[in-house]
């Protein structure tokens, strides 16, 4: 057993999501979002060389070497399977670990919107799940590939950097690529998975021009193609796609996306208010034909307005859903609210009505401060 087994068993005993390794500080957890550090001394550059370089092969040691970045997993028997990132820092080396669950729950499960659900019911399309570092993405996205195999009869190709999930062929047979393990490269296997009759095609992140281009070609040809991006919200998420490409290729991009894309989901997680845990908030586009036409005509800043006025096609603003999850107990006001901006916006407002001097009753400006009378 290697040195570091200890610290991932202690990390799933604690319910932690990550764990923290960096020279010059103690090991860190991530519990419920928090960071946590343990009673733990200092870890020495050495040490956590030691700690990290115990589990890697002799292959991955001098591509962090030459990079100084490697991404990788891990697996500990009884335990679990680990998304390792390592990196250099300030003080020496560091590394960050994420606890991937073994056992994948189904969208149902996860209590995931019935629109989500509904999106993988299409033989072909883009499907975009979106969100910063750690809300959820590839827990959404496994949950989803899990339906369609507990439901269909297709050719699953995966392609991530690295696997977190490692899903069983149920119904469907599933292959699973790994970056710089089976593949030089995403856009290498995207490109090589057309020949591979596929029915449907996971891109664990869509970095680049090209991975864009071939993902939505894909698509465009009868594959049913998920992807994910890091923005914050799904109307931004149509802009970023089309702004990877040059500007001469973009009204193309505009009608190619317009026809392909199924639709977009961001997410993002929070703290839960009721009892320990966290839970994910959900923003949901649908591509119905308004939203096709704002997207070829480059009026997607109109998107909004019509998430708010199509819901029944199966759209939900951020605002919509964290409504409802305040409502339910499930998330903090505040906590909500500085999400959406809201607080913020009114100390703008306040700042506003001082400059302008607007009056209270008590004969102070909205500010606060006494107005003289003088």
């Amino acid at each position: 057993m290697a040195e570091i087994d200890k610290l991932f068993k202690l990390m799933v005993q604690q319910n932690a999501s990550d764990m923290h390794l960096s020279a010059g500080g103690p090991p860190y957890f991530r519990i419920h979002g928090e960071m946590v550090a343990l009673n733990h001394p200092p870890l020495e550059n050495d040490s956590v060389q030691a700690l990290i370089f115990e589990i890697l092969t002799e292959k991955q040691k001098r591509a962090f070497v030459e990079t100084w970045e490697l991404d990788t997993s891990y697996w500990v028997q009884g335990v679990g399977r680990f998304r390792v990132n390592v990196f250099m820092q300030r003080r020496g080396m560091g590394a960050v670990m994420r606890v991937i669950p073994e056992t994948i729950r189904s969208a149902r499960e996860m209590n995931l919107p019935q629109a989500i659900i509904d999106m993988i019911d299409t033989p072909r399309g883009l499907i975009l799940v979106t969100g910063p570092t750690g809300s959820g993405k590839s827990t959404t996205l496994a949950s989803l590939i899990h339906e369609i195999n507990l439901t269909r009869k297709e050719h699953i190709i995966t392609i991530e950097d690295p696997i977190e999930f490692v899903h069983e062929n149920r119904n469907c047979l599933i292959n699973q690529r790994e970056v710089s393990s089976h593949t030089k490269s995403f856009s290498n296997a995207l490109r090589a998975s057309l020949r591979e009759d596929p029915d449907i095609i996971l891109v664990g992140e869509l970095r680049d021009l090209e991975t864009i281009q071939l993902a939505m070609t894909a698509a465009e040809t009868g594959h049913l193609v998920f992807g994910t991006l890091h923005t914050n919200n799904a109307p931004k998420t149509i802009d970023r796609v089309i702004d990877v490409f040059p500007q001469a290729q973009q009204s193309q991009i505009r009608v190619m996306l317009s026809e392909s894309l199924r639709g977009v989901v961001a997410q993002t997680l929070f703290p839960r208010h009721d009892k320990p845990g966290r839970v994910a908030a959900f923003e949901i586009l649908t591509n119905t034909h308004a939203v096709a036409n704002l997207i070829r005509e480059s009026k997607t800043h109109q998107i909004p307005s019509i998430m708010q006025t199509q819901m029944d096609a199966g759209m939900m603003t951020f605002e919509y859903h964290l409504t409802r999850l305040v409502a339910d107990g499930k998330v903090d006001k505040a906590s909500a609210d500085n999400f959406l901006g809201k607080k913020e916006k009114k100390i703008e407002e306040l700042k506003t009505g001082t400059q302008i001097g607007v009056k209270s009753p008590a004969g102070q400006a909205a500010g606060g401060i006494r107005i003289s009378k003088g």
